[in-house]
């Protein structure tokens, strides 16, 4: 049995006098992407696609008479040319004068390669965001407005200043912003405040809570989110913002894992833990959500997790919105064996390795959908506050599997 979701495509649209709409579209939707993410983006411009034409089929929505709203494909084709000194440069095979354009960027793809000098060369995070730079470039003076999506904020981990050291993501918002970029959207970034760079451009963070725990629900029919069962752990203070909010929607108990550094040593740019300490209720007999903003190494969800599996944890189930698995998957795939961890769930945002894809202990979480609506309601200035807050909408899904069970 299901219950009525308070926010409704139809219930968006419902009212053309709201003045938090637009009558019309900012301009026709002109999609681009990298060569690194380019299914993740064909996909997006699909379920963009089929959303407007069924609302065109259902006459639910007031702009479908709007030039441009309505289009087979809203993909800009663009082509990166790469000379053989590794210089490059960015070319458009159409017209985006006029358009709203948004671009879709994953600086974290590293399938891409190039030759420099005769000898390959794997475009790393450096690389791709000079990508970036190159494709706005190309569509400035043209494009009504220019928008970036990039999921994992570029260089979003170096947010503060702790010594005599760069301030890359700070300059790097700013880069953006003197090029004419309008609004940056960015997902789970590490933390937020980092838009402080830059005042006045539009920065946007959703999360993917909602898809991570509608697919862990999906996946797994007989997980008990109770408070007796369940409870949600973040693995260092980190992470404690987004375990917060899974605690929170979810009513939860939460538990925090402190870790205190040795800032005196450095191993391969990682400060060792000198004493790691638990902050929570005992987590005997019940399973554990582990949450944090990305899964790196895969070091700090393991170590966290035996912690757990030593104190009487039940199943452990790790979840983050992106899966970077920078040394490989072997040591997650070592702990699953083991049975220190039954599952992990991250987003489909950035490339994953394909051994990852195929492993039987990973979910991946499909956001298409999600960025494709986003782009949707920001094309018509649609406000993004029951979008960015998905607390309600996880409030209806337990609401529905709660009065399920009722029924059983």
């Amino acid at each position: 049995m299901s219950t009525p979701s308070r926010y409704s495509e139809s219930m968006e649209y419902s009212n053309q006098e709201n003045p938090g709409y637009l009558f019309e579209p900012f301009g026709p939707i002109g999609i681009i992407c990298h060569t690194a993410n380019t299914e993740f983006v064909k996909q997006v411009n699909q379920v963009l696609h089929d959303k407007r034409f069924r609302r065109q089929s259902e006459n639910s929505s007031p702009y479908v008479h709007s030039v441009g709203y309505l289009r087979d494909d809203y993909l800009i084709q663009s082509q990166i040319i790469r000379f053989a000194t590794g210089e490059g440069k960015v070319t458009l095979n159409q017209t985006v004068r006029g358009h709203d354009i948004f671009i879709i960027t994953d600086v974290l793809s590293h399938q891409a390669s190039f030759s420099i000098f005769g000898e390959e060369h794997w475009a790393s995070p450096d690389d791709h965001f000079r990508d970036l730079l190159r494709i706005i470039m190309a569509v400035s003076g043209k494009a009504r407005r220019i928008n970036v999506i990039m999921p994992f904020l570029y260089e979003g981990r170096q947010d503060l200043r702790e010594s005599r050291e760069s301030l890359d993501c700070a300059s790097m918002l700013q880069q953006l912003y003197d090029l004419g970029v309008a609004n940056m959207i960015t997902f789970d970034p590490h933390d937020g405040r980092v838009a402080n760079a830059v005042p006045l451009m539009g920065f946007e963070t959703p999360k993917s809570a909602y898809k991570i725990i509608s697919a862990l629900i999906s996946v797994n029919g007989n997980l008990k989110l109770n408070k007796n069962s369940m409870m949600v752990v973040s693995p260092d203070e980190t992470g404690v913002s987004q375990a917060v909010f899974y605690s929170s929607v979810l009513g939860l108990p939460l538990g925090i894992f402190y870790r205190r550094l040795d800032y005196s040593v450095s191993v391969n740019g990682v400060h060792p833990i000198k004493e790691m300490q638990f902050l929570g209720d005992s987590c005997v007999g019940k399973d554990i959500l582990l949450v944090d903003d990305m899964i790196n190494s895969c070091k700090t969800m393991i170590e966290t997790a035996q912690f757990m599996k030593d104190n009487g944890a039940k199943d452990i189930y790790c979840a983050a919105p992106f899966g970077l698995f920078t040394n490989g998957i072997q040591a997650m795939q070592d702990a699953v064996d083991k049975g220190i961890i039954k599952q992990v769930l991250c987003t489909n945002l950035i490339y994953r390795r394909p051994e990852l894809l195929c492993a039987p202990w990973y979910v991946d979480v499909n956001m298409t959908p999600f960025v494709a609506r986003l782009i949707d309601a920001i094309n018509v200035d649609e406000s993004l506050a029951h979008l960015f807050n998905p607390g309600y909408r996880i409030s209806d899904l337990l609401g529905q599997i709660r009065i399920g069970e009722l029924f059983e």
